[in-house]
Parts: structure tokens; sequence; C-alpha cells
């Protein structure tokens, strides 16, 4: 059997229809790995993600709901397991940003962005956790960022929101360490996405030393590390291009 072979295995992977979540689902289909897209709203992008998976000989489906709602996550994942199988890997990749200053962030802001970051997460882990207890094996993996760590700049509200996914997951690795089931993060930072692209000026000139944004294939890398490896746990692999070191 490869270090990375996934054959046999159903992952769920939300916001997967663009950047980081839609390289992570190519990579993890390529492994082997049968994928739930999720997405919200742009169902034409999941589509293109799925059939790029399919062309290559892989297996997928586009699925639609609203990572925010405990009904829509519970028919989501129902879906994939009807169509897939099991879920075993979970890679929660959906979120949003907002950048505001810290004196403009209202309580509105603030509940907005922990919602779609922090408790989507949440929702989707709670969902597919009994089944991997079950069954004893399950890889929950969490696309956190580098505001969890450096205050970042984008706003108080996403670096909260990241600092408590991270915590989430180490609370998840510290209960499941003997069942199977390991809880890591993904913490990256200065990625070339499309939430990179409302950076400001002033953000920019924060750049990584190695003297380049990453890439969104970079960091599914990482993702399939953690999916495939059974020791790491309650751990978060920094993809920060030497920004910072931990």
């Amino acid at each position: 059997m490869k270090a990375m072979d996934l054959t046999g295995r159903v992952a769920l992977v939300t916001g997967g229809s663009r950047g980081i979540g839609a390289a992570t689902a190519i990579l993890l289909a390529e492994a082997g790995a049968a994928v739930g897209v999720n997405y919200v709203a742009n169902e034409e992008a999941a589509a293109s993600t799925v059939a790029a998976i399919e062309a290559a000989g892989g297996t997928a489906i586009a699925v639609r709901g609203d990572v925010t709602d405990k009904d829509a996550v519970t028919l989501m994942t129902g879906t994939v397991e009807d169509r897939l199988g099991p879920i075993d890997i979970l890679v929660a990749s959906a979120g949003i940003s907002q950048r505001l200053e810290m004196e403009e962030t209202t309580e509105e802001d603030f509940n907005n962005i922990l919602q779609a970051n922090l408790t989507s997460a949440f929702l989707c882990s709670q969902a597919v956790i009994p089944g991997m207890r079950e069954r004893g094996w399950g890889r929950l993996i969490y696309v956190s960022s580098g505001a969890a760590y450096n205050g970042g700049r984008v706003g108080i509200h996403y670096s909260a929101a990241k600092g408590g996914m991270e915590a989430l997951c180490r609370a998840y690795a510290l209960r499941m360490m003997e069942e199977g089931v390991t809880a890591n993060c993904v913490a990256p930072i200065m990625i070339e996405t499309d939430m990179s692209s409302t950076a400001t000026e002033k953000n920019k000139r924060f750049s990584p030393p190695v003297g380049r944004g990453g890439h969104v294939d970079e960091v599914s890398t990482a993702v399939l590390m953690l999916a495939t490896n059974a020791y790491m746990t309650g751990q978060t692999v920094h993809m920060n291009g030497g920004l910072y070191f931990n």
C-alpha cells in the first residue's frame, strides 16, 4: 500500500468549489478517495471541480449545503454517504473573510465571521464524528490561517474565528486519539486565492521571506499528508513561506 493511498476512503471537502478547497478535492481524488465537493452558491465552479476529478479517472459528486445551518449539514452529509459511502475524511475548508479595521467591527460582523468559519467547522465535525468513531478510523482536517497566530490583517473577527478553529481541533484530537480518529489543522497565509485578491497595498507589504505567495496546490499537499498519517494529531502544519516559525 502506498504511503499516500486513500483508495476506498470517502472525503467531504467543504468549500470545495474553488481555491484551496478545490485543489484539495482534486488531490484527495488523485490519491484514490471518492470526494464530496461542497458548495453553497457557485454550482458551476463545483461542477468544474468534479469534472476535473472525473476526467482524471476519479469519483466525485457536487453537493450543495450551507455549512452554517445544522439541517443543511445533516442533509449534505447524508447525501454524500448515500451516494459515495461513509465519510472518513472531513476537510473543513469553507469560510469567508471581511476586511475590517478594529474600530469599525460590529457585533454582527463578529458573529457572522465566527458562524461562517468556526461554527461551520463544528457542525460538520459533529455530523461525521459518530460514524468515524464507530468504524475506528477518521480524519478531521481544518483549514485555519496564520491569522490565528500573528493577529492577522483581515480583522480581529477573522483571527478570533481561526484561533477558535485551532482550539476546536485540539479538543477533538484529545478526546479521540485512542479511537483511530485524528484532528489537525493547516494554517496557510499569503496564499494566492480569491480571498488574497482583496488585500490592500499595506497588506501586501508583508510578503513571505521566500519572496512569493503560496499556491493552493502547496496547501493541498499538506492536507493529503494529514489524511494519510495516523500518528499526527492535535497539530498544525504552517504554510507561510517562512513568515514566522512555530
